[in-house]
């Protein structure tokens, strides 16, 4: 085996696995020796060799023998010259000051996404704030909170500012050391440390980071030993005055199964929530993509309402949103047709129909519940009092114009109350949204906010 094999291996893989991962994984990799039917590789730390051979090892050695070679195992050997190497400091460094930054050559961090930066993230009223505090702390100067805690649903946009921040901070700070990683990765590091007695070695790996981002952090939930560790992770990054990032689906105090002291912790900066996204933001996310796609179809003819039709009708999450649309492109391509709303109809049939989704009346109540700040219990109880029976008529109203419940039914839900309660309730709305401009703006809160 030479290393011309290897060089025309690495070209397959380039364009197998992709850029980021090829950057990140296959390009460090330095062939070093053939004996035995082992393929001997070079690698700056161990933890990238695992990596390597976990996730790539099997297609690697597919590739070297069709290229000819009898590989029958690969081994991943750390330069000797790598183990030691730090980050450049000042010239004034002493041995004594750079001797501790060694353990940084086995910075975990996880691969990340070329596509997902700021020029590419579409800022709207749902995500604004978010925006706005990971653009301040990608600035890489001091900030007035830590740690930065964005929460929200599935694909509103915590992972794309994730990635932005440490993309830019790496771009814009190189002697920074930051990581980012998931909660998970975190977790498989803090057992590999454990199985390997290596916790020494754990610690101050964790803790020569200058910025540390963590990813999904709910999965930890329930992980008494890893939330431990990230508990004392994160005081000792804070006390240095080193940045935290930190993303999960819900707020901290909701994640259930988490420590109290992680929670009061994660709650001392600053918690921003994504929005679900309204029509504008998701319409302006498609005419962002399409600008793309047009280089990739330059010959497709895209009709004038298909995209206000997929940004009304798609309000799951963005992902959905952004798979719909490349699917378009695909099928228009492939079938040589112009885009119009009925090929968007046609193709996109079954996403369409996930996302017709049934509002209950059970869901309307505890959203009004909430909005209004009364407790469900009364909503539906005999109280007529008009703190709690404006609110009760307001729920009547929107279960009347968002479900297909009857009247009757509606009532029954209500606490058993009579269909002519239930017309009442609904004709008082009516009468009150036509001149009481809070009403109006409260249903038409609510109304969005139901059904994003």
């Amino acid at each position: 085996m030479t290393n011309e094999t290897w060089g025309s291996v690495r070209e397959e893989l380039q364009r197998t696995v992709g850029t980021s991962n090829f950057t990140n994984w296959i390009e460090p990799l330095e062939f070093s020796g053939f004996r035995d039917g082992v393929a001997v590789f070079s690698v700056p730390t161990s933890f990238m060799g695992n990596w390597v051979s976990r996730n790539f090892g099997e297609q690697i050695k597919h590739l070297l023998n069709e290229a000819g070679e009898a590989v029958h195992r690969l081994e991943f050997a750390v330069a000797k010259t790598a183990t030691r190497t730090a980050p450049k400091k000042s010239q004034g460094a002493t041995p004594a000051q750079t001797q501790p930054q060694a353990p940084e050559v086995e910075l975990p961090g996880a691969p990340l996404d070329s596509r997902f930066t700021f020029d590419s993230f579409v800022v709207g009223k749902p995500n604004e704030l978010a925006h706005a505090a990971a653009k301040r702390v990608a600035e890489g100067g001091p900030v007035s909170f830590n740690p930065l805690f964005l929460y929200g649903g599935v694909g509103l946009g915590k992972t794309h500012l994730m990635h932005a921040i440490a993309q830019e901070l790496q771009s814009e700070r190189p002697d920074l050391n930051v990581v980012y990683l998931s909660a998970e990765q975190f977790m498989y590091r803090f057992v590999q440390a454990l199985r390997e007695r290596k916790m020494m070695d754990f610690k101050e790996l964790f803790r020569s980071v200058d910025v540390l981002m963590v990813d999904d952090v709910q999965f930890i939930a329930g992980k008494d030993s890893t939330q431990e560790e990230f508990f004392h992770t994160f005081n000792a990054l804070v006390d240095q005055n080193k940045q935290i990032i930190i993303s999960a689906d819900r707020a901290p105090g909701e994640i259930k199964e988490l420590e109290d002291r992680i929670k009061s912790r994660l709650q001392c900066g600053l918690v921003v929530d994504l929005h679900p996204t309204d029509y504008e933001l998701r319409l302006g996310i498609l005419q962002q993509k399409v600008e793309l796609y047009r280089k990739q179809y330059s010959g497709l003819v895209l009709a004038d309402g298909v995209l206000e039709f997929l940004a009304h009708r798609i309000s799951t999450n963005v992902r959905v949103l952004e798979g719909a649309l490349t699917r378009l492109f695909a099928f228009a391509s492939l079938v040589g047709r112009e885009i119009t709303l009925e090929l968007a109809q046609d193709c996109l049939a079954d996403i369409l129909r996930a996302s017709d989704r049934k509002i209950t009346i059970e869901e309307i109540q505890r959203k009004v519940s909430e909005h209004y700040n009364i407790r469900l219990s009364e909503m539906i109880g005999p109280k007529r009092v008009r703190t709690i029976a404006r609110p009760r008529q307001v729920a009547m109203f929107l279960s009347k114009q968002l479900t297909s419940r009857s009247l009757p039914e509606i009532g029954r839900r209500f606490g058993g109350r009579d269909h002519t309660t239930v017309m009442h309730g609904v004709k008082r709305i009516e009468e009150l949204k036509a001149h009481d401009n809070q009403i109006a703006e409260d249903l038409e809160l609510l109304r969005r906010s139901l059904e994003a």
